[in-house]
């Protein structure tokens, strides 16, 4: 039992850290500012919910799925490292939504938008790379892959699930921040997460060259 309790503690502390979920709530502001509240929720729910089945997908899975395509952690890393690059670059531009607010003439086609623009932005780049990047996916493998009995696998697809809720409630609850900061200040978080972000993208690209330094040498 006491190794169950500390296996968990470990798993959950690990996908707290590479998830960060407090940190992603202002990027996910940044993203959405333009979005009704409606449409935010959206995009919250569909974010983690496709986060939750990637995560799980390969933390079953394992190795299996980068064998059976032919992908390595390292292209997995670079791909999402420049994906995640010209998001941040976006962002740090101040660059916003596309969907203003709707004429009568309009309404239809700004419909089909939102909906369009809020699947977009809940797969890519919340759902993959920000939190279901190659460290996620990489630290379920981990976990799965050091314990190989199906409770261990259960226990992690949980906890993973429990940080889905987390950051759920997080990215939902930060309107209310939105509203505290005024506009003016989502602007200027916008524009630090950006450059955050575009650091940390050059980071896993970095990382993801020097695996691919060390698998072909």
């Amino acid at each position: 039992m006491h190794e169950i309790i500390l296996f968990s503690g470990t798993v959950f502390m690990g996908f707290f850290a590479i998830m960060n979920p407090i940190a992603n709530t202002p990027i996910f502001l940044g993203l959405t500012q333009e979005m009704g509240k409606k449409e935010k929720k959206g995009v919250a729910f569909k974010s983690v919910f496709y986060a939750f089945i990637i995560v799980t997908i390969f933390a079953v899975s394992g190795q299996v799925v980068f064998k059976l395509f032919g992908i390595t952690l390292p292209a997995f890393q670079i791909g999402g490292g420049i994906l995640l690059f010209f998001v941040g670059y976006e962002l740090l531009h101040g660059k916003q939504s596309h969907i203003h607010h709707p004429t009568p003439l309009e309404k239809d086609k700004i419909k089909e938008d939102i909906n369009e623009s809020s699947v977009n932005v809940a797969i890519s780049p919340l759902a993959i790379p920000i939190l279901a990047g190659p460290g996620t996916i990489s630290t379920a493998i981990n976990f799965v892959g050091a314990n190989t009995t199906i409770y261990y696998t259960l226990i992690v697809i949980f906890l993973f699930a429990v940080m889905c809720l987390i950051t759920y409630i997080l990215f939902v609850s930060g309107g209310k921040l939105i509203s505290y900061l005024g506009r003016g200040g989502v602007t200027v978080i916008t524009r630090i997460m950006g450059l955050i972000l575009t650091i940390i993208a050059t980071q896993m690209v970095i990382v993801g060259i020097s695996g691919a330094i060390e698998m072909y040498k």
